[in-house]
Order: C-alpha cells, then sequence, then structure tokens
C-alpha cells in the first residue's frame, strides 16, 4: 500500500474503534480561537475551567475580550496555566483579529489560508500547531494539526523518521488525504485518543486497535 491508503487504513480503524470524536469543543469559532491558546501546556479540564470563567464575565467576543483590562484577563485565564502569559497572547490574537476584520471572522472567508498562517505565526507565543488548530478548527480550513501523539504513532511504525520537522508531519498529511476540513478535524482527535489511551511513552501494543494493522511498533519507547 502507498503512504495515503494506510493513513487511511489507520484513520477508518480508529474511526471504527472510538467512533466519531467530535473535537474540538467550542460554542463559537472566536471561543475555539481563544481555547487553542489557552491549551497550551496544559489539559482541557483546565481549559475549560478558563474559558467558563471568560464567558461568565461576558467576554468570549473579540470586542468585549479587547476592552478587558491585562490583570484581569490573567486573572479569569489562571485555571488554564501560564495565565500571564497566555493573557498576553489573547490580546495579541484578539488584537490582530479586530485590526484585520474589526472583529467579525466572516470576513476572513476570502483570505487565502497561507497568508492567514503566515500572519498568525507572526504573533508572538502562537507556533504552528496553535495556528494550524485555529486555521482548522476555528476557520474550517483544509489543514491537518500535528502534535506529540501524531509524531508517536507515524514515526513508531515507520511512517516517518523521528527527526522530522512539523511541517515534514504536517505534509505526509495533507499530501496523502483528501483535502477535506471534516476528515482531518476527525483524524487528529482520533491520533489523540490512540495517543492518550494506547500510544503512550510507555506503549500498550497489545490492546491497540492499531496492531493488527501495522504490527509491532519499531520504537517501543522514547516518545
Amino acid at each position: 500500500m502507498n503512504a495515503g491508503e494506510v493513513l487511511i487504513q489507520i484513520y477508518e480503524t480508529l474511526r471504527g474503534a472510538y467512533g466519531h470524536r467530535g473535537w474540538w469543543p467550542g460554542e463559537t469559532p472566536f471561543e475555539i480561537m481563544v481555547g487553542a491558546v489557552l491549551t497550551q501546556r496544559t489539559n482541557w479540564r483546565n481549559v475549560a475551567k478558563a474559558i467558563d470563567a471568560l464567558r461568565s464575565a461576558g467576554v468570549m467576543e473579540p470586542a468585549a475580550l479587547s476592552r478587558v483590562d491585562l490583570v484581569r484577563l490573567q486573572s479569569l485565564v489562571r485555571p488554564a496555566g501560564y495565565y500571564r502569559q497566555k493573557a498576553a497572547r489573547l490580546k495579541r490574537l484578539v488584537d490582530w483579529l479586530i485590526e484585520r476584520t474589526g472583529g467579525d471572522l466572516e470576513r476572513m472567508q476570502d483570505a487565502a489560508t497561507e497568508d492567514l498562517r503566515e500572519e498568525l505565526i507572526t504573533l508572538k507565543g502562537i507556533g504552528p500547531e496553535t495556528a494550524d488548530s485555529i486555521l482548522l478548527y476555528a476557520l474550517g480550513r483544509p489543514v491537518f494539526v500535528v502534535d506529540a501523539y501524531t509524531k508517536r504513532v507515524t514515526v513508531r511504525h515507520g511512517l516517518i523518521h523521528e527527526t522530522c520537522t512539523y511541517f515534514e508531519l504536517k505534509e505526509l498529511f495533507e499530501s496523502n488525504l483528501p483535502r477535506d476540513v471534516e476528515l482531518h478535524k476527525d483524524y487528529h482527535a482520533q491520533l489523540v485518543e490512540v495517543g492518550k489511551r494506547q500510544c503512550r511513552t510507555k506503549p500498550r501494543c497489545a490492546t491497540c486497535p492499531l496492531h493488527p494493522v501495522l504490527g509491532d511498533p519499531i520504537e517501543a519507547e522514547g516518545f
């Protein structure tokens, strides 16, 4: 099988094992953008607490968030950890949104995906993974989000070399999968799920749904 066929087989196997994952949680595209920043270096349970605080304060929309004092914003996002850095990143993100669109995300529809990505990455604290999460889940662009779980699965089974860059791993998926936003969303979520359940630092290969498909991993530990 070629790389595309293998990747589709992985997805179909995980989908069969776990069902549709329905990720990323968020009531609006802007809330998803906020969540993409807050989830850096923490778990979603903590992010959810910060998002609830922002909702309760009535600032979960660009114009309102832009008016929040930085110290107040730090207090609201504190449950997500690294609250000073994340509050500053949110301020930079919302300032960019307002400058570019007046806070109306619909006005981004005609913008080229690569242009948006380059602009996002220029914002301090917004790296490739966060930018791609925003593009895929909030703005509906057919990009693939890769993370540590993606790398574990693909490297352990010889689909890519362990020294690969973020962009090489991203290209593996984007060049071999249909440009389908919903497929990209659910595929990323499936890889997160298998990473949390079985493809851990110390893997649980015997119970992994991918084991009958991909066989024993090349590298069982070290990721």
